[in-house]
């Protein structure tokens, strides 16, 4: 994957063409350009993060196994060589935050709403507005993200989510 190997300024259109063994002219059939082409890849990886993620946070648990189960997933996911930097860096960076916003909230972002909307309906989440405590949330697994491909250990950023998650779904 050359956006996240070589970042998206440093890949070339003719290194893309070359890696992929096609030619000029058939890129530009399927991608208006060079920044579509990165829409088309980040889309895909967002979606595959969002796939382990509900794979691994089933119906069957409590909401809040579910959703730490689902931070784990989204955390190990994230450790996939070149995949935080291109969804959290490269594709912001190049695409614009409200794109990426539209793309993560039909992936991984969806899957956090999920959540908080299911630990909100089983009463274990105060009456919190759900859209900016996913939006704050989000921002924090993002940061864990970045830490953890890093070099970062996962398993403090797993604890620190739990601490951070029990607290939030308390009842009382």
């Amino acid at each position: 994957m050359l956006f996240s190997e070589n970042g998206y300024a440093d890949t070339s259109t003719p290194d893309i063409v070359k890696a992929a063994n096609v030619t000029r002219g058939a890129l530009y059939h399927h991608f208006e350009d060079k920044a579509a082409l990165l829409r088309a890849v980040v889309e895909a990886e967002a979606q595959t993060v969002a796939e382990d993620i509900r794979q691994t946070a089933g119906a069957e648990r409590s909401p809040l196994e579910a959703f730490l189960s689902g931070a784990k997933a989204y955390f190990k996911a994230m450790q996939t060589p070149g995949r935080a930097q291109l969804l959290l860096l490269e594709g912001p960076a190049v695409l614009g935050v409200e794109v990426m916003r539209d793309i993560d909230l039909k992936t991984g972002g969806g899957t956090l709403t999920e959540a908080l909307r299911h630990a909100q309906a089983a009463g274990l989440l105060a009456d919190a507005p759900i859209a900016p405590l996913s939006d704050l949330l989000s921002a924090a697994f993002d940061r864990a993200a970045l830490a953890i491909a890093n070099g970062e250990d996962r398993e403090t950023y797993e604890h620190a989510t739990a601490v951070l998650m029990s607290g939030l779904f308390d009842p009382s």
